[in-house]
């Protein structure tokens, strides 16, 4: 009966630890279901965004207050869960904080912990009272009904709670109080417990530490689940970002070579390729669906934190349109979750369910009215490029299904016969001057 404990917190260990194996197994499944992307370039500057983006913060204090209180949060949760090595270790082997044999290094870790604790319990509440008291505007928007509006709360929720059981763990700690040594915090909320036995604290403390190490395992196995993904993407997403310059796009191997082929006179347009020759000509021009995008594109959906940095930025969607850079990753999202939730029900293998994301979840009407001027990429504190997915979408309107706006294709018509996107001849593109 004396092992009965440990042997339960190793089978809790066991099961969190297996069960979020499971779902990032599933999740790199799914961002594979994207096409090859070769990212494979300027790897010492990859290295240095995320390193200055991911680890260093740097786009989030773009907003001060945002940015300074977030990365109090970021630091303090990962840094306190240091802590977890210590609760991990005595859960398994029975002993209790084996750690404070370091003396009084271990009183300064705690102390430290103990503040980052306060701060993000402060840093949290002021997050909330900005998404639902203030109702800041960004969080508001129509995409953030329902789920994703739940979602950010019941983080907040999370962060709270796990940083109060924590506190409390540490001023109920009979042991850990009489050392008088990194208690900077705890020993404020200690004498809310006076009066009760040592027998009383001794069950509130445990049942602080089991809960306390119980919420970061449900907290792990939920971020499958959650905007804050992030936690964990935004590292690889980083450094498989943009690295070529924010106004520059891709080229399509297969017109390129078409077009190189129309300006070479040598060649002739009629002679069958030579044999063995490889296919440049895609399946499809563009994207209708999430298998037609590239992995990096459906990471950058996995990763998004639904801050709306990108929305609020958006200058389409500052004058009323229905592009909403942050709503293109969430539909990306949830589009490509529907399709791995096919395959599972399908033994591994996807069967055409008559969706896709554009039009079942993007309309035309968002992917015209963007502007393309790079707002959401710029404004992004993880490096994810809503413009690259819209562009691939648009190519499939133009070149798949000849669904260009009515604008659009009279500038295509002029340009082709005008050498300019104006409806005049040669001949007279020069008259504005005399005007």
């Amino acid at each position: 009966m004396n092992y009965l404990p440990n042997i339960l917190f190793a089978l809790s260990l066991i099961l969190g630890i297996g069960y979020f194996a499971k779902n990032v197994k599933k999740l790199l499944r799914n961002i594979r279901l994207g096409h090859d992307v070769d990212v494979s370039d300027q790897k010492p500057q990859r290295w240095r965004n995320m390193m200055r983006i991911a680890l260093g913060q740097s786009k989030m204090v773009n907003r001060p207050i945002a940015g300074f209180l977030h990365i109090i949060v970021y630091a303090g949760f990962i840094i306190i869960n240091i802590e977890v090595l210590e609760i991990i270790i005595d859960g398994l082997f029975g002993t209790h904080r084996i750690m404070s044999s370091l003396g009084s290094f271990y009183g300064f870790l705690i102390g430290s912990f103990e503040v980052l604790a306060l701060l993000v319990f402060v840093s949290v509440i002021i997050f909330w009272i900005r998404r639902n008291v203030i109702k800041l505007q960004r969080f508001w928007k129509p995409e953030m009904k329902g789920w994703p509006k739940n979602d950010g709360n019941f983080i907040l929720y999370f962060e709270m709670v796990l940083m109060t059981l924590f506190l409390v763990m540490n001023a109920t700690d009979v042991h850990f109080q009489e050392m008088n040594s990194g208690n900077v915090i705890s020993q404020m909320i200690a004498p809310w417990f006076e009066g009760l036995s040592v027998g009383t604290l001794h069950t509130i403390e445990r049942a602080a530490w089991w809960l306390h190490i119980l919420g970061i395992l449900v907290f792990l196995n939920y971020l499958y689940f959650s905007k804050h993904l992030h936690i964990l993407l935004a590292f690889p997403n980083t450094y498989y970002g943009r690295v070529t310059p924010k106004g520059q796009f891709n080229n399509l191997e297969a017109v390129t070579n078409e077009v190189k082929m129309m300006m070479d006179p040598n060649v002739d347009p009629f002679a069958a390729p030579a044999e063995g020759a490889d296919a440049t000509v895609p399946a499809k021009f563009g994207a209708s669906d999430v298998m037609d995008l590239n992995w990096v594109q459906l990471l950058n959906a996995y990763t998004c934190t639904e801050c709306g940095r990108c929305t609020s930025e958006c200058p389409a969607n500052q004058t009323g349109k229905k592009l909403s850079p942050r709503k293109i990753m969430m539909d990306t999202r949830d589009r490509l979750e529907e399709v791995g939730k096919n395959i599972d029900a399908n033994k591994g293998e996807f069967k055409d369910d008559g969706k896709q994301l554009l039009g079942d979840y993007i309309t035309n009407e968002e992917l015209w009215a963007c502007t393309t001027c790079n707002a959401c990429v710029e404004a992004c504190p993880v490096s994810i490029d809503p413009l690259s997915i819209i562009m691939e979408m648009r190519r499939y309107l133009v070149m798949e299904q000849s669904a260009a706006p009515m604008e659009l294709n009279n500038m295509m018509t002029n340009i082709e016969n005008n050498g300019a996107p104006w409806p005049y001849n040669q001949m007279d593109r020069l008259n504005w001057v005399n005007e």
